[in-house]
């Protein structure tokens, strides 16, 4: 898993979904599976189900777009059978995917909401900052690439202050 996929699953974690990362889905009767999904994630009390595909590479956005098309395709397909068996059918499903940087025109990729890290990273950075101090308001020690944002960005007692 990459360093990416990690801060998306601590995050969704830290925010009370319950998150599955690395899923082997669509058993095949020959061995092996038909895809893997990075992360899937369910909010058991807003009932907020998302599919979160990540990606550093450089490919073409043509190479891309066949690849996810067949990963959103998977998720639809496996997630509410082999993932969550326990949730409705009908149960909406949100896709995300993450890339390096994303046009204006990519917005919606491969039937999927695209967002930059960049972006993304703002999103988790607000919720850091909110958090506050370290001294206060520890984030809990299992997330600690969110605990050293929290640390970089807050500070311990005081934010933002560097000392002298």
């Amino acid at each position: 898993m990459s360093h990416l996929e990690s801060l998306i699953v601590e995050f969704y974690d830290w925010r009370g979904y319950l998150v599955k990362r690395n899923v082997k889905v669509g058993k095949r009767s020959a061995g092996g599976w038909e895809m893997e999904l990075d992360v899937v994630a369910y909010h058991p009390h807003t009932r907020h189900l998302i599919h979160i595909e990540a990606s550093l590479d450089a490919h073409s956005w043509d190479r891309r777009e066949q690849r996810y098309v067949k990963k959103f395709h998977s998720g639809e397909k496996f997630i509410l059978t082999d993932v969550f068996t326990w949730l409705e059918k009908d149960t909406p499903l949100v896709r995300l995917a993450i890339f390096p940087s994303v046009p204006p025109f990519r917005k919606n990729f491969a039937g999927a909401n695209a967002v930059s890290i960049d972006a993304f990273m703002a999103d988790i950075q607000a919720a850091i900052i909110r958090q506050g101090l370290v001294s206060r308001c520890a984030i809990p020690e299992q997330y600690p690439l969110l605990r050293t944002l929290q640390l970089a960005l807050n500070g311990y007692l005081r934010i933002g202050k560097p000392s002298s």
